[in-house]
């Protein structure tokens, strides 16, 4: 016994030395977390203004709550053991109790200290986890309280238009002239080569992107003023193109050479702010240029989007690049006062001045009557003017709102509205001519006429039926890819941040519960990715195995098919089983459903499952092959496509039929191109009674050799096959090297046959039959005399066509008669 407890304690130790390395680590990492939350604290109360860096903030503070959470779980498998050794343990003895073994209530005792601890640590990750998460919760209300307060907040404008803010104008003017000499002569003395060098490596690849993707996409980009009926999907194409290659272009010079700017520490941190606003809303101002001109085309009507008269579309194209100047320059001047510390008074006269125009030229727009006449003459002339639409009252309605609101002093409401009337609707139009494009791919033959459509059947040869599937596809892909653009774009543009989109994204990425039942997006589009490489991988495999290594091995085509058809079964299935695994779907699950299912396969599923297994048999044992000629289940043609399922046979009345595999493995089946190609055709010919038969021999033997399509060994041979009812009958057997044109051969013999035997002077006979009418005794046939007659002459054999017997008298002398009569057989 005291050998068993020093045992157990010897036991016990290193699991006391483990616990006790684990009770330090993790209580430091929650010492630290907690330092963390208090550092985190504090910068949300010195930040409290600002609302990107509100968000970076409760991003930290959300990671910091899951490694609490963490950090509790890792106590879990410890305190589980704990639990299970108090168990075993069992509880103390009570008073008048045999008193236990000293190593056992040693054991207990530290166990049950050990346990008090990791409580302990855990309480304090639980606190200190509900207090990372009121703060994310007061983080959520501060930027509530900004985002409103910036709406609705209301400045004196009488003040903000008095004298003393034109001498503050003034004065900034001149503020803003010597910062930006004072840098530009920084730059030509210290950073002239610097500056230079980043400039021509921004406008290299600037032009890079604009020269090749207009060598690439000239032909989708140029209108052309000749072409009078341009289709719907080409207009799309050009206004997409047009407007994204140069937009991106000059998105790329300007961030390419503010990067290299700072990257050459050209850039002071005033200019740098500057700059930075001037290259933005120089961007967004010409992509909204670009976009007009595109939708409107003022030049060229035939490719207009909409369908407007040319004065409408000039006239609400300039409104819309006037309006986005507009907002822009607002958008400068208010980083100008920022950075300079100009005063507030400045800045909301600036800002009212920029919304009131913006808000008069958004009303002009609402005040344009977009007519479907092409001029103005027309236009007058009709009997019915254009009426406003509800989009022309959305813009008068915009319009007056922002006047109304900078004229009373919400000028952050007046600022607000006016971004979104330029930006969101930029965005808003461009995910509109998106959705066009989409919509224009998914219907028939849309896909087919465009460059990538063109570009798959030339590569993969497909038909056009699969293209409009793969159209659908794109049609669905395109609309996924707008929202998932467009939707973040105008978020950005309400007042969300970045960080607020990539947090609830990834959220939505990473589980979606459903009662008991969760998924992750990731995992799902994870798993269709890999499937999709898998099984594009598994078709160019295909079409190099056939094309290149097959081919020149000169395998035979239905081997070729066979390994071709079986490489691409196995591909996909084992594509599947990647994605299945990459979309987090356990493979042990998908045996379990299996076996459920195989009870239904069993009786549903048995013939199914009949016709594939015999398909895989004919893969494998090849009895046929594609372009082989069989008889099978009353069909004759040949064989067009082996499937695990079905054979596809095309008879030669160009019909299609598709036997069911385990019907060619159960029946018997007839190949003529098993092996090879030879075979015999027979031509049979009957001669007229009398004819000679040994030159008949002759003939048919020579006509048999003479044919350039008839083998010589084995040679042709004329076979005297019987004596028929009304012909000699023989039968010329032929070889052929191809039984393929066996037709072809039967139909020129036939025709050899008829011409040499009318030479030969033989008759080719039909069918004939002797009918003998026998006529009764005189007493016997009504009103027949009784005195005997005289002799009638004899009845000849009439021919084919004369008087049928019931024509024929029945009142006949008493001598029987006999009559021959030919019978046509078709009579």
């Amino acid at each position: 016994m005291p050998g068993g407890h020093s045992a157990v304690a010897q036991e016990a130790a290193p699991k006391t030395d483990n616990a006790s390395t684990l009770l330090e680590k993790q209580k430091a990492l929650i010492e630290g977390l907690s330092k963390q939350a208090e550092e985190l604290a504090r910068k949300v109360e010195e930040n409290a203004a600002n609302d990107a860096r509100l968000v970076e903030l409760r991003i930290a503070l959300e990671e910091l709550a899951v490694k609490f959470l963490q950090a509790g779980v890792q106590f879990r498998p410890r305190l589980n053991e704990i639990n299970l050794r108090l168990e075993a343990l069992g509880p103390a003895p009570e008073e008048g109790q045999p008193a236990e073994p000293e190593v056992v209530a040693q054991e207990r005792a530290a166990l049950v200290q050990e346990k008090a601890q990791i409580n302990s640590l855990l309480g304090l990750a639980e606190s200190e986890s509900l207090k990372v998460n009121r703060l994310i919760d007061m983080i959520s209300t501060m930027r509530r309280d900004l985002f409103t307060d910036t709406l609705s907040k209301r400045y004196d404008i009488l003040s903000a238009l008095s004298p003393e803010t034109f001498t503050d104008l003034v004065r900034e003017a001149e503020d803003l002239y010597r910062a930006v000499w004072s840098w530009l002569r920084f730059v030509v003395a210290f950073k002239l080569q610097s500056a230079l060098i980043a400039t021509f490596l921004a406008l290299a690849a600037a032009g890079l992107l604009l020269f090749g993707g207009r060598h690439i996409f000239a032909e989708m980009m140029d209108a052309e003023e000749i072409r009078e009926a341009p289709s719907y999907l080409s207009r799309l194409s050009v206004a997409f193109w047009s407007t994204l290659l140069p937009s991106a272009a000059l998105a790329v010079f300007l961030g390419a050479s503010f990067y290299f700017f700072d990257y050459f520490k050209i850039l002071r941190p005033d200019i740098s702010a500057m700059l930075s606003a001037l290259f933005e809303v120089m961007i967004i101002v010409f992509f909204v240029n670009r976009l007009a001109r595109a939708a409107l085309s003022p030049r060229y009507p035939n490719w207009r989007l909409i369908p407007v008269d040319s004065k409408s579309a000039f006239r609400l194209f300039w409104l819309a690049w006037l309006t986005a100047v507009t907002t822009g320059l607002d958008v400068i001047m208010n980083k100008i006062n920022h950075v300079m510390g100009s005063p507030l008074s400045l800045t909301i006269a600036k800002s009212l001045i920029a919304t009131v125009i913006v808000g008069i030229l958004v009303i002009l727009i609402g005040l344009v009557r977009p007519s479907r006449t092409e001029t103005a003459e027309e236009e007058d002339a009709g009997d019915h003017p254009a009426r406003l639409s509800w989009l022309n009252y959305f813009f008068l309605l915009a319009g007056s709102v922002n006047i109304v609101a900078a004229v009373l002093g919400y000028i952050g409401f007046a600022r607000f509205l006016s971004s979104q009337i330029v930006v969101t609707g930029a965005i808003a139009a461009t995910m509109y001519l998106g959705f066009l494009s989409a919509n224009a791919i998914s219907k028939e033959g849309g896909f087919v006429n465009t460059a990538l459509g063109r570009y798959l059947r030339r590569a993969f040869r497909l038909e056009d039926s699969a293209l409009d599937q793969l159209g659908l596809v794109a049609s669905v892909i395109t609309n996924v890819l707008i929202v998932g653009i467009g939707v973040p774009l105008i978020l950005l543009q309400w007042g969300f941040q970045w960080g607020d989109i990539t947090s609830w994204t990834y959220r939505l990425a990473n589980e979606i519960t459903i009662g008991s039942f969760s998924f992750s997006l990731i995992g799902i589009l994870s798993g269709v990715l890999v499937f999709m490489i898998g099984y594009f991988l598994t078709r160019g495999f295909q079409g190099w195995l056939d094309g290149s290594v097959l081919a020149r091995g000169r395998v035979d085509v239905g081997v070729r098919n066979s390994i071709r058809t079986a490489v691409g079964y196995a591909g996909i299935a084992i594509a599947a089983l990647f994605g299945i695994s990459a979309a987090g779907i356990s493979l042990s699950n998908l045996a379990l459903v299996a076996g459920a299912l195989s009870l239904g396969i069993g009786f549903g599923l048995q013939n199914i499952v009949s016709n594939f297994v015999s398909g895989l048999i004919l893969l494998a044992e090849r009895p046929f092959k594609a372009g082989d000629w069989i008889e099978a289940g009353g069909v004759t043609g040949t064989v067009k496509r082996i499937s695990v399922r079905a054979t596809e046979i095309e008879t030669f009345q160009r019909k299609t039929v598709i036997l069911p595999n385990s019907e060619l493995i159960n029946a018997a089946v007839g190949n003529w191109t098993h092996k090879n190609k030879l075979g015999r055709v027979e031509i049979k010919i009957g001669v007229a009674y009398g004819s000679d038969v040994k030159r008949v021999h002759d003939i048919l033997l020579e006509i048999g050799k003479s044919h350039p399509l008839v083998l010589k060994n084995p040679e042709p041979f004329v076979y005297f096959a019987d004596f028929g009812a009304s012909s000699l009958d023989f039968e010329l057997r032929l070889y052929l090297s191809d039984i393929l044109s066996g037709l072809t051969v039967q139909n020129e013999m036939r025709f050899a046959i008829v011409e040499a035997l009318e030479r030969e002077g033989i008759e080719i006979p039909f069918p004939q039959r002797d009918i003998h009418i026998r006529s009764g005794p005189p007493e016997l046939v009504p009103g027949a005399a009784k005195e005997p007659q005289p002799a009638e002459p004899p009845v000849v054999a009439e021919p084919a066509g004369d008087k049928t017997a019931s024509e024929v008298p029945t009142a006949e002398p008493a001598k029987p008669r006999r009559r021959r009569k030919r019978i046509d057989p078709d009579d």
